[in-house]
């Protein structure tokens, strides 16, 4: 299998994706939008109440407070509908976020786990947490920035425009420069983004693989070799953000450049408009104003750019998983087949490179109820037949069925009831004992408490609060021994099928291996078992035993039978009785 990256969106397929959100809330984006440009808008008022005082102290005016009144209004006016418009925006804004997340988190738990893993579990948890992160940010900050920033730009050019057009023409005299530097801007900063994007992804897959195998990494004394990889990813991503800074101090450059020109044209023509008798003072200083006014958003609206490209491309990351092909919908109203348990494995063959075979030419078969043990070497292709069983690698050639159905014609969903699998690094899910168990099966305290007593795991009902105590990360901490138990519980009150164990457990002590050992047989409990055998006492009770070399099946048959003959069966239990 080939080192598969998942997809980044392209612009169109990112902004349809993001309208489509944003369709579910018309009401609320119509509402924000209002308020919004109806504060700017109370605000740019100011302006023009400024004109009129001073065009009525040059007529020797004197009723100053209406003016004051009136200005103080404005602004007061423009902070209080601004603030609403950012609080809308901003419930906007997360709700939109948080149906792109779920979107891209359910279609990342549909897809198949051989094609998470070709991509590397560092770029999905980047996706749905950096990603979400950075678009979170601007959603806070640079997007309310942004809209008020634009409607102040439009807002102001028309108040120009109505003290006097030419006074809007004269403003428009930056515009080619803001133009022509933003679009060298993008230009430049677009690539930059992106690669960031990817190597940061980069970074966090090999630090997420540093420390998920770190004992493999000590025993193997790579400790610096693997430091040395993150090292070169950081070292990427820092210099990537020095371009960028680089980049963005140009752009302010010719934004300040802008800024010059333009002013200095909006004070020329007011100069002359007033000198010529065409307008008034007051008009020319509420001009000067609105041009000023300008600065700000005009600045916040090209540099919050930055920040909005930024957020696109992570957009772009989190609507390139939403896009990946997910299985057919199940009719709500056809129920699954009954799962027997059965199955038929025939020539399978599988590679997770071009130049070695994992499996090659593997073939068994379990009826119903059958127990097979799976024993050999490390490298053998245990794990690697286990997940192609289960579903979570794909058929490479030959055939795989269950209850006599090809396991490529299965439903996902009906494949996932039908098997359940368990490894030898169970996870233990944050909450209650209760809450945990919940997840494999209906809930039912009485089903729970027999699987419990069936499985010899009489050790949950003492803990402090019983079922109700919180485990997991912040919760009360569980012994390795102690969390593959429950996942063997979790196992034996679900609906499946076949129960397959990949050494699952492996990580118990001594003291704990008998224990688990037979609560391995009462997760079972009946149903068909496919048991990657880390010790081989699990094997002595099995229906029958597979050894597996180089990926083929090299030896079948019972204890007795492969223990009376004279092959690597036999050498096994010969050093294992001897230990």
């Amino acid at each position: 299998m080939s080192d598969e990256k998942l997809p980044i969106a392209t612009r169109r397929d990112t902004a349809r994706g993001l309208l489509t959100a944003l369709g579910h809330r018309r009401g609320l984006v119509l509402a924000s939008m209002l308020a919004l440009c109806a504060g700017v808008g109370a605000a740019l008022v100011a302006p023009w109440v400024i004109g009129l005082m001073v065009d009525d102290i040059v007529a020797d005016g004197g009723a100053l407070l209406p003016f004051g009144l009136a200005l103080a209004g404005s602004l007061a006016a423009g902070a209080a509908l601004t603030w609403v418009g950012r609080v809308l925006l901003a419930r906007l804004g997360q709700g939109t976020i948080r149906e792109v997340r779920e979107a891209a988190f359910g279609t990342a738990l549909a897809q198949p786990t051989a094609r998470i893993e070709a991509a590397g579990t560092g770029d999905l948890v980047a996706r749905l947490s950096g990603d979400v992160r950075a678009v979170g940010e601007v959603v806070e900050e640079a997007l309310p920035a942004f809209l008020t920033a634009l409607f102040g730009i439009v807002l102001s050019l028309l108040g120009l425009g109505l003290l006097d057009w030419r006074f809007a023409l004269a403003a428009l005299a930056a515009a080619p420069i803001q133009y022509f530097s933003l679009r060298w801007f993008l230009r430049r900063s677009a690539p930059v983004y992106r690669e960031h994007r990817v190597v940061v992804a980069e970074r966090g897959q090999r630090t997420i693989e540093a420390v998920r195998g770190v004992d493999t990494v000590r025993a193997l004394r790579a400790e610096d070799l693997h430091l040395d990889r993150i090292a070169e990813s950081s070292e990427q991503a820092i210099a990537l953000e020095v371009r960028a800074t680089k980049v963005r101090n140009d752009f302010n450059v010719f934004l300040n450049g802008a800024e010059l020109v333009g002013l200095s044209a909006v004070l020329v023509v007011g100069y002359l408009l007033v000198t010529g008798g065409h307008v008034e003072l007051g008009a020319a200083t509420a001009a000067a104003l609105y041009f000023l006014g300008l600065f700000g958003p005009m600045g916040t609206l090209l540099y919050r750019i930055d920040e909005l490209q930024d957020a696109g491309a992570s957009l772009a990351r989190l609507f390139g998983v939403i896009g990946l092909p997910t299985p057919r919908e199940r009719p709500a109203d056809v129920a699954s087949a009954k799962h027997h348990g059965a199955i038929e494995v025939d020539g399978l063959s599988f590679s997770h490179s071009p130049d070695r075979r994992d499996l090659d030419g593997v073939s068994l078969s379990a009826a119903p109820g059958d127990t097979i043990a799976i024993v050999g070497a490390s490298g053998a292709g245990k794990t690697t037949l286990a997940r192609v069983l289960a579903g979570a690698l794909p058929v490479g050639e030959g055939t795989v069925r269950h209850d006599d159905r090809g396991i490529e014609d299965w439903h996902p969903h009906d494949l996932r009831d039908a098997v359940a699998m368990l490894s030898q690094e169970p996870h233990v899910f944050a909450g209650t004992v209760r809450d945990d168990l919940a997840l494999f099966g209906d809930g039912d305290e009485e089903r729970m408490r027999a699987a419990i007593d069936r499985l010899g795991a009489d050790w949950i009902l003492r803990l402090p609060e019983g079922l109700d105590t919180v485990i997991g990360e912040a919760g009360h901490p569980l012994t390795p021994g102690q969390a593959q138990h429950l996942a063997l519980v979790r196992v034996a009150l679900s609906a499946a099928s076949v129960v397959i164990l990949d050494e699952a457990t492996a990580e118990a002590g001594s003291a704990d291996s008998e224990l688990l050992d037979g609560a391995s047989l009462g997760a079972i409990d009946g149903r068909t078992g496919i048991v990657i055998a880390h010790r081989l006492s699990q094997a002595v009770v099995a229906d029958r035993i597979l050894v597996m070399q180089d990926g083929r099946v090299v030896q079948s048959g019972t204890h007795e039978e492969l223990v009376a003959d004279d092959g690597p069966y036999a050498e096994l239990w010969a050093a294992w009785s001897r230990w």
